[in-house]
């Protein structure tokens, strides 16, 4: 097979699958976003087509039974339930196993046919008690609910006085039925409730009074009627309120109408019910009636179902994956049109999807070949920007819904509810969840460019063959001096803008990463019966392509440790006055070359007393030691490799290895690390990162004949030596009633030279570390090269690499976060009390 087709296809799979995960967590959070579904169905009937078309049987075999549980859903004739979701989430999840064996070995011998048949019984209603008994149930729940539609209708104009002007510009109305878990004080609960409800929620009525349900003179509920709030955004509202256990909404903005009889409403109710009963009695044959009907009536669904039954008995014909990957090869080498070789090889029908499925993926191949057509960010929507691209489902010729390539941060309400599953199939799921936790975030394996940085880049490239010309003539005496010096400078000019440029095609949006985690996070809080609402911000924020593939298994140890030791129980939450769903948060923010990135959480917050505990027991330090330090210091241990809170290892933590590794790669990054909490309210996990860490901006500094580099970064402000005061035996200098700690380079890297009365400050940015640095002299800045340091010197404290310079000297990068703090600094920053007006120091003078 053709490496750059294998390689497209890998790359195409993987995002898709990532995009169909986030859609369905987006499907999961709001069931009744018909348009979410039909997206989703697209999604996955794509995917299925390529795995198809490249030979795959298994993994297309699990995106079929996925594609038909998911166009029950889209048909209205099962509904979304966490139970159905994890189904398809296993689907996904197996998807991308075979996918990761395929692009390890060439090839997958999973078999996944267990998992087939569980997802096709649960989309055949088998999860209902089989599909006879399941559709007398649904169809009798059907006419259950219209009944009960109808009742509510009267319910809500016998409540209302439909002619007030209260409701005269309404246009939408809901029936919310309520149920609190009240205790003994069914009044004191109601009332709190209904304190809790926004103003900006129109209640417009209630059943029985509100005077009643603040009484507490209600049965297992009562009802609300409300006004102008739409459903998507009432429904979670109430549910998040006082006690709340269950919300059930009816629209009846019907009874708004002009042409609305509450007579007929009635009599509506009562045939509903004497069609529920007939649906009782139906016999047997009936069904079967009713069941060819149907298929002669819907000849696509009869289409689908055996296809279904097709792809369960024989999976793709080897002639047919033969056929469909020589049709996907030429549209990748030659541009050729797929669907005429698809059609040639298959079925009507599964060509026409087959051969769809193919020219999408021939199309994103395309689109990532920069040689042959450089417009790369096409890619993002290779899936579903093809012109009128159509899907082929149940419903016949359905135009594909586009997808949004710049989604919008996340905000997915997890609820977890329990599981009919078997201990077997517990412990087996929680093995694969095991699995898939300790798979690594795949790298980024390629690089979308815009095309117009490729023609910049190709016009610098122009310039820079002509000006070497130049210089060539002028060194080999063609051209005088001047115009020698002159064709430097030009050069000069063009390799700092030919490195921005290059430096620039190699930013790669967060959104890469972050894209990976809401499943993650729901799959989490999942298994822990713990309900979390996930966010994202600055997901557009950009960093180097090798920071990022560095930094996703850090954010993933800290995401899962804000799920598992930040956010609490429903219970526990209720108990202390919280929301039952807790909120965690991924962010990011740009400060000058620095990336921010944030996770925070509303739960438990850390127990200082506790941590001191834990490092006590471990050995870590004595007690008198930690009781010396204050909180902020004390949550620091969090990182210290082999220490855990949490006193049971589990799948999620238990081990102390997460956070380590946190600290470790950030480190080695050129970063740093950072928590606060807030015991009760929660906390905030805090990674300051480099934009680049391949070439960087320096300060040289002098000590003695040494010379040595400080990024620029992290550097606050340069002045000539001031008054060293002393605190606590501890050098500091003091900055507008703050002290920082004075490193004197000389004694931190150990150089033999006496100290010289005179000298530099370098003060570094309290945010990466409350330092001052004294040195002999500031040299000059330049851009450097930084080669970190390997073999025995890796880790060597105060320094993270070298930098060769241009008379070949190697100048050692300094690391301010590691340079060793002389003893007494941390102490003086503690017991330093603010100097009031008459005794502040002399005003700094700024160096040029």
């Amino acid at each position: 097979m053709d490496e750059e087709l294998y390689q497209a296809f890998i790359t195409e799979s993987e995002e898709s699958i990532t995009q169909l995960n986030n859609s369905l967590l987006e499907l999961e959070a709001n069931p009744d976003d018909t348009e979410a579904i039909d997206d989703i169905f697209r999604q996955a009937h794509t995917l299925k087509g390529n795995f198809g078309a490249m030979g795959f049987d298994n993994a297309a075999t699990v995106a079929h039974a996925v594609e038909d549980l998911l166009d029950e859903i889209r048909h209205e004739r099962l509904a979304v339930t966490p139970d159905r979701m994890d189904l398809v989430f296993d689907g996904m999840d197996e998807i991308l196993e075979i996918l990761h064996d395929i692009e390890e070995h060439g090839e997958s011998k999973s078999d996944p046919s267990d998992l087939v048949e569980e997802i096709r019984a649960a989309a055949e209603g088998g999860d209902e008690g089989g599909n006879e008994e399941s559709a007398t149930t649904e169809e009798t729940a059907s006419a259950s609910e219209d009944e009960d539609g109808d009742d509510v209708l009267a319910v809500a104009a016998e409540t209302l006085d439909l002619a007030s002007d209260e409701l005269a510009d309404t246009e939408l109305l809901y029936h919310a039925a309520i149920e609190l878990d009240a205790g003994d004080m069914k009044g004191v609960d109601a009332g709190l409730f209904l304190g809790g409800v926004p103003d900006d929620i129109d209640v417009v009525g209630s059943v029985p009074n509100i005077d009643s349900i603040e009484e507490g003179e209600f049965e297992d509920g009562f009802a609300l009627l409300i006004a102008g709030t739409p459903e998507s955004e009432l429904g979670p509202t109430l549910a998040d309120l006082w006690k709340v256990e269950r919300v059930e909404l009816t629209d009846v903005s019907a009874v708004l109408t002009d042409d609305f009889d509450p007579e007929t409403a009635s009599d509506s109710g009562t045939e509903g019910a004497a069609a529920a009963e007939n649906v009782e009695t139906a016999d047997a044959g009936a069904d079967a009636t009713d069941a060819v009907e149907s298929a002669e009536s819907d000849p696509d669904d009869a289409t689908a179902d055996a296809d279904a039954g097709d792809a369960d008995a024989d999976g793709v014909d080897p002639t047919e994956a033969e056929a469909a990957v020589a049709a996907v090869e030429a549209a990748y080498s030659d541009g050729a049109d797929a669907d005429g070789s698809a059609d040639a090889a298959e079925t009507p029908d599964d060509a026409a999807t087959d051969a769809e499925a193919a020219s999408e993926s021939a199309a994103a191949a395309n689109a990532a070949d920069a040689d042959e057509n450089p417009e790369t960010d096409a890619d993002d929507e290779s899936a579903d920007d093809d012109g009128d691209e159509e899907s082929a489902d149940d419903d016949g010729d359905e135009e594909s819904a586009d997808d949004d390539g710049d989604d919008e941060a996340s905000d997915s309400e997890t609820e977890q509810e329990g599981s009919d599953e078997t201990d077997d199939d517990a412990s087996k799921r929680a093995d694969e969840a095991k699995e898939e936790k300790d798979r690594s975030i795949s790298a980024v394996k390629s690089v979308r460019v815009d095309v117009d940085q490729l023609d910049e880049l190709h016009e610098l490239v122009e310039q820079l063959v002509t000006s070497r010309i130049k210089l060539r003539q002028a060194m080999e005496g063609q051209a005088d001096m001047t115009s020698g010096l002159d064709t430097l400078d030009e050069l000069d000019k063009i390799s700092t803008n030919l490195q921005n440029t290059v430096m620039d095609m190699r930013l790669i949006p967060l959104k890469k990463v972050f894209d990976k985690f809401p499943r993650m996070v729901r799959d989490i809080a999942r298994e822990q019966d713990k309900r979390v609402r996930f966010k994202v911000e600055g997901e557009d924020i950009e960093l180097d392509r090798t920071i990022l593939d560095e930094i996703s298994d850090p954010l993933m140890h800290v995401l899962r440790n804000a799920v598992d030791h930040g956010i609490e129980a429903p219970d526990v939450r209720e108990a202390n006055g919280k929301s039952r769903t807790g909120t965690v948060e991924l962010s990011a923010r740009r400060e000058h070359d620095t990336v921010v990135i944030t996770v925070s959480d509303d739960g438990a917050g850390i127990d200082a007393d506790s941590l001191r505990d834990k490092v006590v027991s471990e050995g870590l330090a004595t007690r008198d030691e930690l009781n010396e330090l204050p909180d902020e210091e004390v949550y620091d241990y969090v990182y210290h490799p082999g220490l855990s809170t949490n006193d049971e290892i589990t799948d999620v933590s238990g081990r102390g290895v997460g956070m380590d590794v946190v600290k470790t790669t950030v480190e080695a990054l050129d970063g740093s690390v950072g928590v606060t909490s807030t015991p009760g309210e929660g906390s905030v996990f805090t990674i300051r990162l480099p934009v680049s860490v391949a070439i960087i901006k320096v300060l040289f500094v002098r000590v003695g004949e040494r010379e040595f580099g400080v990024p620029i970064k992290y550097i606050d402000e340069i002045s000539r030596r001031q008054e060293v005061r002393t605190v606590n035996g501890a050098e500091v200098v003091v900055h507008e009633d703050d002290i920082f700690p004075l490193i004197r380079l000389r004694d931190a890297l150990d150089v033999d030279i006496d100290e010289r009365d005179t000298g530099m400050i370098v003060r570094i940015r309290p945010a990466d570390r409350q330092v001052a640095l004294h040195c002999d002299h500031v040299t000059r800045q330049e851009e450097v090269v930084v080669t970190p340091l390997q073999g025995p010197l890796s880790g060597t404290s105060g320094l993270s690499g070298t930098a060769v310079i241009g008379d070949g000297n190697v100048i050692p990068i300094l690391d301010v976060s590691t340079l060793e703090l002389p003893d007494g600094g941390r102490q003086a920053m503690r017991e330093w009390t603010p100097p009031s007006n008459d005794e502040s120091g002399e005003v700094e003078e700024a160096a040029d």
